[in-house]
């Protein structure tokens, strides 16, 4: 059975970033795909310090193992699919997603590419300004890690908790965002293209 992984990057667990993040799981689960969603904001997770330690031992883990990295990383290496979320923190990711991706994605390339030919997606909630170039940093790190990304990510707009519901356009596009990752899941499926990738090279 095919399986999509979301991680939330907001530290607010039950906040709009998990709200239309669940509009997009819901679509999946629709289509007989498994979920899981992960939080990640307001958990302990370092930054990247570039030691490349993972480079030498292309063992798929970060060396250092005191934060939820090497589990996350693992999930993503085993799902078919990986959504990531993030409300806007001064016009970009919250710091925890960041980290997650910067680490995420080095120990990815040390591997051979850990995350190539996955389905990947975002969802980003804001309150007004900088929602495109949150989209832009996620979409960076799909495309570079390899990942195909079935259009658009959804945004949601909205200031208090429980206000992204109100976004009536958002909520739609993000319903879409499941529809299309499912398709796409079932087309790869139907031709047989290796979606996992976790080769060491």
């Amino acid at each position: 059975m095919m399986k999509v992984v979301a991680f939330n990057g907001s530290p607010r667990p039950e906040g709009n970033t998990r709200l239309l993040i669940g509009q997009v799981l819901q679509e999946l689960e629709k289509n007989g795909i498994t979920t899981e969603l992960v939080q990640v904001g307001g958990k302990k997770i370092r930054g990247c310090t570039a030691c490349m330690k993972c480079f030498e031992n292309r063992d798929k883990r970060c060396i250092f193992d005191d934060d939820i990295l090497n589990d996350c990383v693992g999930k993503m290496a085993e799902a078919d699919g990986i959504i990531l979320g993030s409300p806007v923190y001064f016009t970009d990711v919250t710091a925890e997603l960041k980290a997650l991706i910067d680490r995420a994605g080095f120990v990815s390339m040390a591997n051979g590419g850990l995350f190539r030919r996955k389905v990947g997606s975002a969802a980003i909630s804001v309150r007004r300004a900088g929602a495109m170039h949150t989209l832009d940093s996620l979409l960076h790190f799909l495309l570079i890690s390899g990942m195909v990304v079935p259009g658009l990510p959804p945004i949601g707009v909205g200031k208090n908790i429980g206000d992204v519901m109100n976004d009536d356009e958002g909520m739609a596009w993000a319903r879409e965002t499941g529809k299309s990752m499912a398709w796409l899941l079932e087309l790869m499926k139907k031709s047989d293209v290796p979606i996992k990738t976790s080769k060491k090279h």
